[in-house]
């Protein structure tokens, strides 16, 4: 294969990854008050890293990398927790909650695949649910024009939001997989080119921005490590593995390579090493993008080669912080447009990983009704354990380590605990249903 389309290929793979990994630091920048300076840096910084997290994944050797040709990029479960640990506790412990929480991947790696096991889809379904409905409120606000701005609830914001939301999924509806993979980008594209026409994109910004700059170590000061925030993200970094499992499974079979315990312990160590620079350097965690996944289906194009091109073409745009600054004009009710979608989407995702599940039995539905009804609650009136001592606050602060927590400890209760008489008994129950 030529380099011209090993180029075009990984370019391609870039595009259907692009919209996601910019959106995210958008969001969380966003949400915690950065300047556009700073959300510049955060936007650039981000693809410089999905390139090195791809390239540490996909480059296989004797410490780390699954060696397939998978595409990391920012994971969306991480959101909500971010910009909950930023609003709590600041922007320095997001980053000391990344570094220690990826710190640990990187130590419990070859330990990891022991741990999935109480990770099923019973509980990763009820997480990614709860992180998406905890969410839709942060892009409901958006889509609005951004909470406290003047124009808040206008027509003009609105009608930029749901023409974003509308176009998404008329391209959904009309198009056909790569069309449909990066139509989140063409949505803030177009939303924001209307936008301009309307006087609501200030580009000065972008012209004061430099065409190249160097990664900076530490670049929003020294990170701070408070527990509540490590251990919100190291739940958060479990489920991307489970999901990021998933991807590495469905990519092997589609490459008709098989991966065994050892692959995937250097995965996890690639994905955890991957997560403690982007720490050190304050980009964000990263999982395996499953878009990708349709994209070597697509090209029938299985090689790493082309991964590396689109690990190396992100990397470069890391260092053009003008391209960067592009990305942070998108007026906030055309980006909350966008994030309607994507964050149902992740809804959409735990109700997917939930029908994986045997909802006919009642103990299930239990697990999956009281770990939602616990993780939004405490969402929702955060300060409902607020008179327990600060010890435990450090487990109830927050909802979605109270679902997750939730989620696991019942189904061990109703799942992992059984007899083996139990065991049997069901099982038999089971086979007789399906005869009949």
């Amino acid at each position: 294969m030529n380099k011209g389309k090993v180029f075009s290929l990984g370019l391609q793979h870039v595009l259907a990854m692009y919209g996601g990994a910019i959106v995210v630091p958008l969001i969380v920048g966003g949400a915690i008050g950065l300047t556009q300076q700073q959300l510049t840096y955060l936007v650039a910084i981000d693809l410089f890293m999905c390139g090195v997290a791809t390239l540490l994944q996909v480059w296989k050797n004797r410490f780390f990398g699954i060696g397939l040709p998978v595409v990391l990029g920012c994971t969306f479960t991480a959101v909500g927790p971010m910009i909950s640990i930023g609003g709590s506790y600041g922007v320095s412990s997001i980053y000391g909650s990344i570094i220690v929480a990826g710190l640990l991947i990187v130590l419990l790696s070859a330990f990891l695949g022991k741990l999935v096991k109480f990770f099923p889809p019973l509980v990763t379904g009820s997480v990614v649910t709860i992180i998406g409905i905890t969410l839709i409120p942060v892009a409901i606000k958006d889509l609005a024009g951004g909470e406290g701005s003047k124009d808040f609830g206008s027509l003009s914001n609105l009608g930029l939001g749901f023409g974003v939301l509308l176009l998404i999924i008329v391209l959904y509806r009309f198009t056909k997989r790569f069309m449909r993979s990066v139509s989140v980008l063409l949505g803030l594209v177009v939303g924001t080119i209307a936008a301009s026409f309307m006087g609501k994109v200030d580009f000065s910004g972008v012209k004061e921005e430099a065409w190249v700059h160097m990664p900076h170590v530490l670049y929003f000061g020294m990170p701070t490590f408070n527990i509540m925030a490590i251990l919100t993200m190291f739940l958060v970094l479990l489920v991307g593995i489970v999901e990021s499992t998933g991807v590495y499974f469905a990519v092997s079979d589609i490459c008709k390579k098989e991966v065994d315990e050892k692959d995937l312990s250097k995965g996890y160590r690639a994905e955890g090493l991957a997560i403690l620079l982007g720490g050190f350097f304050n980009a964000f965690p990263y999982t395996a993008y499953s878009q990708n996944v349709g994209l070597l289906q697509l090209s029938g194009v299985r090689t790493r080669n082309v991964v590396f091109a689109a690990s190396g073409i992100l990397i470069i745009l890391g260092f053009l912080p003008k391209i960067a600054a592009v990305t942070t004009v998108i007026p906030s009710s055309v980006l909350g447009g966008a994030m309607v979608a994507m964050f149902g989407m992740v809804i959409s995702s735990g109700i997917k990983i939930l029908s994986q599940v045997d909802l006919a039995k009642q103990e299930n539905l239990l697990v999956i009704a009281c770990s939602v009804g616990m993780g939004l609650g405490v969402t929702v009136v955060p300060e409902l354990f607020k008179n327990l001592p600060e010890s435990l606050q450090v487990l109830t602060g927050s909802g979605i380590v109270m679902g997750s927590f939730t989620a696991i400890f019942l189904n061990i209760v109703f799942n992992m605990m059984k007899s083996p008489r139990t065991q049997v008994a069901e099982t038999k129950l089971t086979n007789e249903v399906v005869s009949k």
